[in-house]
């Protein structure tokens, strides 16, 4: 956990991730296309990717990918981050992290 406290810490977005999932990579591209320039950690090609994704899930994220912080508070996964966009409020919450300056 300590580990993960630390990496979304060290940027506004950070975004846990799959290589091969579809969710992870909408969201990438969601986030992306906003401007938001997030971290992202492929949980498939990182060494201590299984840890990671072990505490994710302890987390609260199940499945763990993705997983989206904002601010360094934990979003949720595609569902969480696609309502929050539908009913207008991911933009603003960016706004505040300080990843967009728009």
């Amino acid at each position: 956990m300590d580990m993960i406290t630390k990496m979304v810490m060290e940027r506004p977005v950070v975004i846990y991730s799959k290589s091969s999932c579809c969710m992870s990579h909408t969201i990438k591209t969601l986030l992306c296309d906003f401007g938001a320039n997030p971290a992202v950690y492929e949980l498939d090609e990182l060494p201590r990717g299984k840890d990671i994704e072990r505490a994710l899930l302890r987390l609260g994220c199940n499945p763990a990918a993705p997983a989206v912080f904002i601010g360094g508070e934990l979003v949720g996964g595609a569902n969480e981050v696609m309502s929050l966009h539908l009913n207008g409020s991911l933009i603003p919450m960016l706004k505040r992290a300080g990843a967009l300056w728009v």
